[in-house]
């Protein structure tokens, strides 16, 4: 079976569990977004996905991309699929006025940007990397460069990278070496020659468009070590005129492509920069805090990779489930048959639910951040209206990054699973999605990262202050639906989510940080499970309210309220186990020596 966009469970939770209609009547952008005209992109964005690019998803995994002496070519038809996207104006959906774009607004991008994940995850990366270079170039990035560079970029002429990672730092990026000097020999204010080699680099090289403008951390000459010494440029592959037509060939080359586990459709690429040309778009030495724009754009990203494959690999798994015979159900489904569907057997429902109650319920919580990305960017809101967005984004972008990547590979291995001997072969393509969906849990930090941030950076670092609007809208929630049962099972975790933090928190005060970093991961899944809780118990509401008038598809509607009940009686349970192991402490991590790890007879 091939990927169908989910498009009713897509406006379910735009129309009726977040209402986006009124979201967007609040703001210029959102005005814009006027519901036959959202209904009509989502269709279209859907027949493009479908149409174009689930074709290329098995073509680009068993291909790959190629390279030869610095130059990269894609998969077959993934360079006319790109083509057509831009012919048909997908990229500028969400691009300023200002820059050709038709200012849409963000959320729905993200809503197409799923749709796209799901239907080849490999191929959406280059026009979805894209996405986060214009913003931080828009962002930060003087006029002159904005005039220069982002045009061609919003119209998906140009494309764009993230430059991080070097062969001897990973997250750690205070380790950089990569450099930049004054360039004396250019005219232009702002230049400079970058220096250095980086690796990881998605999309860096590629032939689907002209030109590639990569966004690179480097040090100044005068940086003070560590991460406070890093600054951000705009390196382009080829120069760019002041007129804006392409120069010669930058200082900036592919020295290979990476061999990988998944998402081979893609070119990952080791980039090296000799002397190559750039332009400064931060502050100096204050980097860091430019490329977070980028950075937290990529995170949502990534929990939209998670999501998308656990949408996918349900689907798959599904039709499979609904097709296969095999032994005798408690209720027989077939009895002229000598088998019935898997789909009737309970441990086969356990796994199917599993993949839907993450798929959907990440859905929700993936829309929601959307809307406030729309809020935090919109002058139309209040101060205290887009503070209040970005306070809620500071602490969902970790929880969603981190869970929904964690949960995609189980998800994944659930499905193929369920199809047994065939899911583990490559006709079907249940172990592509594993493949791919592996990366989600590396990228843009790893879920230890997330949960060091979350708790941490975020949570423990503010006495609890950047918790509180989350907690506040999860309050505000069990108070407006105190006699409804899916809201007192949702409240019940909800305090546990309070006393955890506070345990947590003075064993951190104390000044052990091993506990810290012995929760930290746990503590993530926690609060993903009761977010996904609290979003699951909002649907099964709207899904009553909705029986009661009679409105709509009453199957539908049941299995939102069916499905909240199977994720609070098989899946929130094991927030439960987290709350324990979490209390334990990390005495019994850190007590091993690293010499008693292993024991070998030499």
């Amino acid at each position: 079976m091939n990927y169908k966009v989910p498009l009713k469970d897509i406006r379910f939770v735009a129309k009726e569990v977040l209402d986006m209609p009124t979201h967007y009547s609040k703001f210029t952008r959102g005005k814009n977004a006027e519901p036959d005209l959202v209904d009509a992109i989502f269709d279209e964005a859907a027949k493009f996905c479908e149409n174009e690019l689930v074709p290329l998803n098995k073509v680009g995994d068993e291909e790959g991309c190629h390279f030869d002496d610095g130059v990269v070519t894609t998969p077959k038809g993934f360079k006319e699929a790109y083509q057509d996207f831009v012919n048909n104006g997908w990229p500028a959906l969400c691009g300023p006025a200002e820059y050709g774009g038709q200012a849409m607004p963000e959320s729905i991008g993200l809503t197409m940007m799923e749709m796209m994940i799901s239907s080849n995850h490999s191929w959406s990366m280059y026009p979805g990397l894209s996405l986060g270079a214009i913003k931080t170039i828009h962002t930060h990035a003087n006029d002159n460069i904005k005039e220069r560079f982002m045009r061609p970029m919003v119209a998906g002429n140009w494309t764009g990278t993230m430059c991080l990672t070097e062969p001897h730092c990973g997250s750690d990026l205070g380790l950089m070496k990569s450099y930049a000097e004054v360039d004396d020999s250019s005219a232009e204010e702002g230049a400079y020659k970058i220096s250095g080699s980086k690796i990881f680099i998605s999309s860096g090289e590629h032939d689907l468009a002209e030109n590639i403008l990569h966004i690179v951390l480097a040090r100044l000459p005068d940086a003070p070590k560590g991460i406070g010494g890093i600054s951000l440029f705009l390196v382009p592959k080829f120069l760019v005129n002041e007129d804006g037509s392409l120069g010669e060939r930058n200082g900036v080359s592919c020295g290979s492509i990476e061999e990988k586990m998944g998402i081979h459709g893609n070119s990952t690429c080791v980039m090296n920069f000799d002397e190559a040309k750039g332009y400064l778009i931060s502050p100096p030495h204050k980097g860091m805090r430019a490329m977070f724009t980028f950075i937290n754009e990529s995170r949502l990203g990534v929990a939209m990779h998670g999501q998308a494959h656990s949408s996918v690999s349900f689907q798959k798994a599904l039709a499979y489930a609904k097709d296969r015979e095999q032994f005798r159900a408690t209720e027989r489904k077939n009895p002229d048959r000598p088998a019935d569907p898997i789909i009737c057997h309970a441990d086969v429902r356990r796994m199917l639910l599993t993949q839907k109650a993450f798929a959907e319920g990440g859905r929700m919580l993936n829309m929601f951040c959307g809307k406030q990305v729309d809020i935090s960017l919109s002058p139309d809101f209040t101060d205290e209206e887009r503070h209040h967005a970005e306070a809620l984004l500071a602490i969902l972008t970790p929880i969603a990054k981190g869970f929904l990547s964690e949960t995609s590979l189980e998800a994944t291995n659930l499905g193929i699973q369920i199809l047994g001997g065939h899911g583990f072969i490559k006709e079907w393509g249940m172990e592509q999605e594993v493949r791919d969906a592996r990366i989600s849990q590396l990228y843009e930090g790893t879920t230890g990262i997330q949960g060091l941030d979350l708790l941490g950076r975020k949570i423990l670092k503010t006495r609890g202050a950047a918790i509180k609007p989350l907690m506040e809208l999860f309050d505000e929630f069990v108070g407006d639906n105190r006699w409804n049962s899916h809201a007192r099972r949702f409240k019940k975790y909800f305090k546990k989510w309070k006393s955890l933090t506070r345990s947590v928190g003075f064993k951190v005060m104390r000044g052990d940080m091993d506990e810290l970093n012995a929760a930290a991961v746990e503590y993530l899944m926690f609060a993903g499970y009761v977010t996904l809780g609290y979003f699951w118990s909002r649907a099964a509401i709207v899904a009553e309210e909705a029986l009661e008038k009679g409105d709509g598809d009453a199957d539908f509607y049941q299995s939102k309220i069916e499905m909240s009940n199977f994720y609070y009686d098989r899946l929130m349970p094991r927030a439960d186990a987290m709350i324990e192991s979490i209390g334990n402490g990390a005495e019994s991590l850190m007590a091993m020596d690293e010499d008693r790890f292993v024991f070998l007879d030499v």
